[in-house]
């Protein structure tokens, strides 16, 4: 009907620069009209491509689920970036082997979040072709690399704010020590308090899983000391908002700083790190990109976070 041949039309579609501006507008034309929708499939054998992006979120067995706000803004980023280069995202389903699933779908790459440092199927990834971007997850491979925020810098801005209001017991509720967010927020506060000649009473220091019923927990076992804090750094607004919780139900005033600036920490007032999860998501789609595309290198990026202050310190 448009005149020209299958092969043309295939062209047209899937290789547009290889086509003339007039045969590609009228081969356009009649798509339109007859309101085409490529298969997937075939686009899959001509391409050598799935145009899948497959995306592993690990939660942890505690939360398995996609509540915490950090996920989904990061969601949100990646789905922006890949989508506008034609990209799907694949969530992959806890239980089994992500690299299974990865090679079954044929996914043309992977973002990881929250995987485990040693999960075997990451070191197989990293050994393999599948480019790969892990956010807050510093991997490194042929075809591997990362995205995430300055945590230790954002640690230090959060203790240097509470000793600038004139706090020196300053304590800390943090995320999981076997993140790598977790361990820099930490390592941050650490060498803030050091630079400032600060006490660090190791009962100061309160494990938490960046969830609020940790910050809840914790926070009351601060309270428990014989000398307690003056001032918290929450590893995360939601250990924040846990300990915030706490805080009321015990009539006692702290001050506290959160990380992340998730929605709600505006609406209760928290002073906090802001970092952006939705570039962090926007980077990490678009580095995935340029590895599949133009076999960019992989990449190495530290994002930068600002400090919010707000009325809880």
């Amino acid at each position: 009907m448009s005149g020209v041949s299958v092969a043309t039309v295939s062209r047209v579609l899937n290789e547009p620069s290889l086509v003339s501006e007039t045969t590609r507008a009228r081969v356009l034309e009649h798509v339109r009209a007859l309101d085409y929708i490529p298969n997937a499939a075939a686009r899959t054998l001509v391409r050598r491509r799935s145009q899948l992006v497959g995306v592993v979120v690990n939660t942890g067995v505690e939360h398995p689920d996609l509540k915490h706000p950090f996920f989904q803004d990061v969601l949100v980023g990646l789905k922006d970036a890949v989508g506008s280069h034609e990209y799907d995202l694949l969530l992959f389903s806890t239980g089994e082997s992500f690299l299974r699933r990865a090679l079954r779908h044929q996914v043309d790459g992977l973002v990881l979040m929250g995987v485990d440092r040693n999960d075997a199927d990451l070191h197989a990834l990293l050994v393999r072709e599948v480019p790969v971007v892990a956010v807050d997850l510093d991997v490194a491979g042929p075809r591997a690399g990362y995205v995430m925020s300055d945590n230790v810098t954002g640690a230090r801005l959060a203790v240097a704010h509470l000793a600038g209001r004139g706090h020196e017991r300053i304590a800390t509720i943090t995320g999981l020590l076997n993140t790598r967010p977790g361990a820099d927020r930490l390592r941050g506060y650490e060498q803030e308090l050091a630079a400032r000649g600060l006490p660090l009473p190791p009962e100061y220091v309160r494990e938490g899983d960046f969830y609020p019923a940790s910050g809840d927990a914790e926070l009351r076992a601060l309270l428990a000391l014989p000398e307690p804090p003056t001032a918290v750094f929450a590893a995360s607004d939601d250990i924040a908002l846990g300990a915030l919780q706490a805080l009321a139900e015990a009539r006692r005033e702290l001050a506290i700083v959160g990380f992340d600036d998730a929605e709600l920490a505006a609406i209760v007032s928290l002073t906090t790190i802001r970092q952006d999860k939705t570039a962090l998501g926007a980077a990490a789609g678009a580095a995935l990109v340029a590895m599949i595309e133009d076999d960019a290198a992989p990449p190495a990026l530290v994002l930068p976070v600002e400090l919010v202050v707000r009325e809880t310190a």
